[in-house]
C-alpha cells in the first residue's frame, strides 16, 4: 500500500461523503488529511498512530482510518459509500467542470445515474435548465464526456509500462524468449494494447499457461490460434500475446514494433520493409533496413511520418539520451507544493550525476500551491547562495521560478522581481477554457515578455484526464523562435507536453526544447526517462536540447540573455 493509494482512498471517501450529504465536518477532515498528506515525504505505512496524528491535517479519527487502510487494504466507510453509489454516478466524478454537489443534483433530483443518460439529457437541453447549471456547464459536460469516451480502455505510458514489466517477469519464467513490443516499445504516450511476442513451439500449451494465471482473462472471441487476447484484472486495456516459433521471432518482433505506414515504406531494393522482414525472417532489425536499402530507424520513431527524411540529415547517435542531459530546470520544493526541501532535491539531483539543478517553484498567484510571495523568494535565494557556496562550483542550483501566465498573458511578478531570477518558466495553470484565439494570444503575450526563458507545458493537458487548451501550435512556436524562448517537453507521464508531433516543427524554426520533469519530489526526477522517450520519438537531437548544455554553457547562455526591448 503506497502513500498515493492511501491518499486516493481518502479523497474518494471525501467526494462520496459530499455526494451523500454526510456531515460537513467529517468531509473537511478527510479533505484536509488528503491535501496535506499529498505533500508529506513520510512513508505512511511505517507510522504509528501517535506519529500519524502529528502530521498536518491528520486528526485522531482520520489517523485511525489510515491505519485501517494499511492493515486491511480497505476502508469500511468507503466500502459503505460505494455500496450506495451506482457505478454510473461514480463515473461522473471523472467529468471536468462538475463536482459532488452538482452530481448529487443530477442523480438525486433528476434520476440520472449513467453517463449515457447524462449525455442524452445534455443533448436534449434538459441539463441547461437545471438551476445552477446553464448552457455553459451543459456544453462543458458534453465535451468532457466525448473526451472520456475517446480515452476509454487506455493507459498512460508509465502505467502501461509498469503493467507490461509485471507480466514480463512472469512470462520470462515460462517462455525461452519474451519481448514487450507494440505501442509500449514505440513509446506511445497513451496505450490501448499491451503487447508481447513470446517464443514457443507449442501455442496450445502457451495458452494453457496464460489461462492458468488468475489475473488474466482471455477473450476467446477476439483470440486466434496463435494470439491470446484478453485483459488483466483491474485494467481495461487490451493484453495481446503473440506466440511465434523461434525462427520467426526476429521478423515478428520487427513487424509488431512499427506502425503500418512505416512497414509500407519501400527502399532501394524495391521491397517494402514488411516484405523484406517476411522474406528473411531470421534477420535482425538492423539487417532488415540494410537489405531494404533504408537507414535504420529506432523503434520509438517507427510511425511512418518524418523519420526517413530525418535520417537523411541525422544518425541514431544524434538523438537525445538520458546521459546527454546535464541538468534539470523545472522542479519544485517545499517552498511551494513539493514534498522535499530545496537541499534534498538539489543533493539528489547531484547524486544522479547532473551538473545543475534549476528550482522553479510556483509563483504568488498559485495560492493553492503555496506560491512564493516576494519575501519568500528572497529567503529561497539566500538559501541557494549558501548551498552553492558549499558545492564549491562543482554543482550549482539555478534560481528559477514557474511564473503563472495570467489571463491577459502577463507574468506573475513585477519586472524587478523577475530580473532577480536566472530564468523564468512561464506556464498556464488557471482559466483553461479560452477559445483557441484567446489562448494563443495569451501564450504569445507571455512569450514576448523579455523575462520569459522557457514556455512550460504549452497546452496544460493531463493525459487521459484533461484535453489541453486549444492553441495554434505554429503561431506559438513561431513566436518562441522570434523571441528566443525555449519550449518545455514536460516529462511527467501525466503531461508529455509539448506533444512529440510538434518537435520537428519547433526544431525547424530553430527553437530548442528543454526536457523537464516538473518534479515535486526526488523520485520525480526519474520521469525524465519518459520525457527522453517522447523527445526521441519526435526526433529531438542532443544539440537542440536546451538542458544538454554543460553548466558553463548554461551559465553563459543565461548571462548573455538580456531582456529584449
Amino acid at each position: 500500500m503506497s502513500n498515493t493509494e492511501i491518499i486516493d482512498m481518502l479523497e474518494l471517501t471525501a467526494k462520496l461523503m459530499e455526494l451523500h450529504d454526510v456531515d460537513a465536518f467529517k468531509i473537511r477532515a478527510f479533505q484536509s488529511a488528503a491535501f496535506n498528506l499529498d505533500k508529506t515525504s513520510e512513508d505512511l505505512t511505517k507510522l504509528s498512530f501517535p506519529e500519524l496524528i502529528k502530521l498536518p491535517g491528520v486528526g485522531k479519527s482520520v489517523a485511525g482510518k489510515i491505519l485501517q487502510i494499511i492493515e486491511t487494504g480497505r476502508l469500511q466507510d468507503l466500502d459503505d459509500l460505494l455500496a450506495q453509489t451506482p457505478e454510473g454516478v461514480l463515473e461522473m466524478f471523472r467529468i471536468k467542470g462538475i463536482g459532488a454537489k452538482k452530481i448529487r443534483v443530477i442523480w438525486r433530483d433528476y434520476g440520472i445515474d449513467t453517463l449515457q443518460d447524462l449525455r442524452l439529457a445534455c443533448e436534449s437541453g434538459e441539463v441547461a435548465k437545471i438551476k445552477g447549471f446553464g448552457e455553459k456547464t451543459q456544453q462543458a459536460i458534453l465535451e468532457s464526456l466525448a473526451f472520456l469516451e475517446n480515452q476509454s480502455g487506455k493507459l498512460r505510458m508509465d502505467k502501461a509500462d509498469a503493467l507490461a514489466h509485471m507480466l514480463l517477469d512472469v512470462f520470462e519464467k515460462e517462455f525461452s524468449r519474451v519481448e514487450i513490443t507494440g505501442q509500449i516499445r514505440r513509446k506511445i504516450e497513451e496505450v490501448d494494447t499491451v503487447q508481447f511476442i513470446v517464443s514457443t513451439a507449442d501455442p496450445i500449451a502457451a495458452f494453457e499457461f496464460l489461462n492458468s494465471l488468475s489475473y488474466l482473462e482471455q477473450n476467446e472471441i477476439e483470440s486466434t490460434p496463435f494470439t491470446w487476447r484478453g485483459q488483466a484484472s483491474g485494467y481495461e486495456v487490451l493484453i495481446e500475446i503473440i506466440t511465434v516459433s523461434s525462427d520467426q521471432f526476429e521478423s515478428q518482433l520487427f513487424i509488431h514494433s512499427a506502425a503500418e505506414k512505416h512497414l509500407q515504406v519501400t527502399g532501394a531494393s524495391g521491397w517494402t520493409l514488411l516484405q523484406t522482414s517476411r522474406t528473411f525472417p531470421t534477420e535482425t532489425e538492423e539487417a532488415v533496413y540494410e537489405r531494404s536499402g533504408l537507414p535504420f530507424i529506432v523503434p520509438e520513431m517507427r510511425e511512418g511520418g518524418f523519420e526517413f527524411d530525418w535520417a537523411q540529415k541525422h544518425s541514431v547517435s544524434d538523438l537525445v539520451t538520458w546521459d546527454a542531459l546535464r541538468g534539470i530546470l523545472h522542479n519544485h520544493s517545499t517552498y511551494s507544493d513539493g514534498k522535499h526541501t530545496l537541499e534534498q532535491m538539489a543533493n539528489y539531483c547531484r547524486e544522479l550525476g547532473f551538473a545543475y539543478f534549476g528550482i522553479a517553484d510556483h509563483s504568488q498567484t498559485a495560492v493553492y500551491a503555496k506560491g512564493l510571495e516576494p519575501y519568500r523568494i528572497q529567503q529561497q535565494h539566500e538559501e541557494i547562495d549558501r548551498l552553492n557556496a558549499q558545492f564549491g562550483g562543482s554543482f550549482k542550483i539555478l534560481k528559477g521560478i514557474e511564473s503563472d501566465i495570467l489571463s491577459d498573458g502577463a507574468l506573475d511578478y513585477s519586472d524587478d522581481i523577475l530580473a532577480s531570477f536566472d530564468y523564468v518558466v512561464a506556464s498556464v495553470h488557471q482559466n483553461l477554457t479560452m477559445s483557441s484565439e484567446k489562448a494563443t494570444a495569451r501564450l504569445i503575450n507571455a512569450i514576448q515578455n523579455p523575462y520569459t526563458t522557457i514556455l512550460g507545458h504549452p497546452t496544460g493537458r493531463l493525459l487521459l484526464a484533461r484535453a489541453g487548451y486549444p492553441i495554434d501550435y505554429k503561431a506559438v512556436i513561431d513566436a518562441c523562435a522570434e523571441n528566443g524562448v525555449v519550449i518545455e517537453i514536460n516529462a511527467s507521464p501525466w503531461r508529455l507536453d509539448l506533444d512529440w508531433r510538434w518537435i520537428q516543427y519547433a526544431v525547424s524554426q530553430g527553437v530548442k526544447l528543454s526536457i523537464n520533469p516538473d518534479a515535486h519530489e526526488m523520485a520525480g526526477f526519474h520521469d525524465m526517462h519518459y520525457g527522453v522517450a517522447v523527445a526521441r520519438k519526435g526526433g529531438l537531437t542532443k544539440n537542440m536540447t536546451f538542458n544538454a548544455l554543460t553548466l558553463p554553457e548554461m551559465e553563459a547562455y543565461l548571462r548573455k540573455r538580456q531582456p529584449r526591448s
